[in-house]
């Protein structure tokens, strides 16, 4: 059985405390919530770019009812669950060592021995939180830190993805720490683990390596492909409530994987097939992506008339096309768009709705209808009801949080008081909201 708990919800938020870098001079601090975030956009990127595309399923995959189709290709789908899963084992077992230098882990982990014993260690504190949630999630978690490092595809994809994550923060730090003789073999290492991820389709891309038109602006070099990573960089400048003060401040960027890693959980919890995992964890990490075009609107602006409401919609998707959507099906990444506005829910208005793929078409469905019919990769399904509730989570947490650390204001309490209000008798995937609510006295 499932068991979601606050000890859980708070042990996933305590990475926006995490501070990045903070031996070398930072014109901004650097997070690990939002390390993370852009780690598993980039790690998404290339999945989409490097899975099988060949369909090839299993014998126990269900028939597939008339007018419906595979929704993912299943090696490509065993390759983005695992990277998710992954991608959450590894953020788990950071949080876990933080106060542990790279330069020292490195070394921890090149003696068997020792890092046995740190591997013992960190899965005795990462117990009490998670293997209530799940004991099968549980156990693949312990097989994974305690097994011999991989080197299969999902592991060189999030690889890559660390290190261009890194990197770009590097890009950011580089100028400030001239002086500091540890910089060039910072910098000199970084570059030899971004050479050795090229072998990965579009890494290249990505770095901005491949050929562009000379006519290009410093605004247009490089690829689509390499300024839509970078673009989604920036929502780590971006803060959220940023007219109160909170402790700890969190942005855009760390919130979404916040609300990702909810949103995992709580699909465990419902039984979620794969396909519905998975575009539940991508669904929730992206659902902010409009907010780096329009800013951080709160909720009240946005509700205060219908009108008002799609006139913001109506914005963030020409914005979304312009920006975002056009630059990368000009250089031939249409399966990127589609997958993106399936989980922005461009064609049925709202990322919050139920969907599924009807002969490749968004279909919106009630939540009854994809719990008891459409719950099956064939059908392609998401959740909207769940990924709001996971964002109302989040940001729960964000406001009591603050509260605990000594800041008090009316947005706060009002935020806290109208979450707890609206989801008082939700029951969502087997969880009822407002008891884990009730549990944050």
């Amino acid at each position: 059985m499932v068991n979601i708990r606050k000890s859980l919800l708070q042990f996933v938020f305590a990475g926006s405390y995490m501070k990045r870098w903070n031996d070398k001079l930072r014109p901004m601090e650097f997070i690990e919530a939002d390390k993370q975030a852009h780690k598993m956009i980039v790690a998404w990127i290339l999945c989409r770019l490097n899975g099988d595309e060949s369909p090839a399923p299993s014998p126990a995959q269900p028939a597939y009812l008339p007018g419906y189709e595979p929704g993912y290709p299943e090696n490509r789908l065993n390759l983005e669950l695992e990277v998710i899963e992954r991608g959450m084992f590894e953020y788990f077992f950071r949080l876990v060592i933080t106060d542990i230098k790279p330069p020292v882990y490195y070394r921890i982990k090149n003696n068997p021995d020792d890092y046995r014993q740190l591997s013992d260690w960190v899965l005795s504190e990462l117990e009490p939180m998670l293997r209530p949630l799940d004991e099968e999630f549980w156990q693949r978690l312990e097989a994974y830190i305690r097994g011999p490092e991989k080197n299969d595809l999902a592991a060189r994809i999030l690889d890559a993805a660390h290190n261009y994550a890194s990197n770009w923060e590097l890009s950011i730090l580089s100028p400030m720490n001239a002086f500091d003789p540890e910089m060039p073999h910072i910098e000199a290492d970084f570059q030899r683990k971004l050479a050795s991820g090229k072998n990965l389709a579009g890494m290249s891309e990505l770095l901005g390596d491949a050929p562009v038109s000379p006519a290009t602006t410093a605004q247009t070099s490089g690829t689509a492909l390499g300024r839509f990573a970078k673009l989604c960089g920036q929502l780590r400048f971006q803060k959220r409530w940023s007219q109160t003060p909170r402790v700890p401040e969190t942005s855009v960027m760390g919130h979404m994987f916040m609300v990702a890693c909810y949103a995992y959980f709580f699909s465990l919890a419902a039984g979620a097939c794969k396909a519905r995992r998975v575009n539940n964890f991508f669904c929730a990490l992206f659902h902010d992506l409009p907010e780096l075009l329009t800013r951080d609107i709160i909720s009240p602006v946005k509700k205060s008339s219908d009108s008002l409401g799609e006139l913001i919609r109506a914005y963030e998707d020409e914005e979304l096309e312009r920006r975002v959507f056009k630059p990368l099906l000009d250089e031939g990444h249409t399966d990127l768009v589609e997958r993106l506005s399936y989980y922005l829910g461009s064609a049925v208005g709202s990322e919050f709705k139920e969907c599924i793929r009807k002969n490749g078409t968004p279909t919106v469905v009630s939540l009854e209808e994809l719990e008891s019919l459409y719950n099956q990769d064939a059908f392609d399904p998401k959740d909207g009801k769940l990924l709001k509730v996971c964002d109302n989570l989040a940001a729960f947490i964000e406001a009591y949080t603050a509260m605990r650390n000594g800041i008090s204001s009316d947005q706060l309490y009002q935020a806290i008081w109208r979450i707890r209000a609206e989801n008082a008798k939700l029951v969502i995937g087997g969880v009822h909201v407002g008891a884990l609510l009730a549990d944050f006295d």
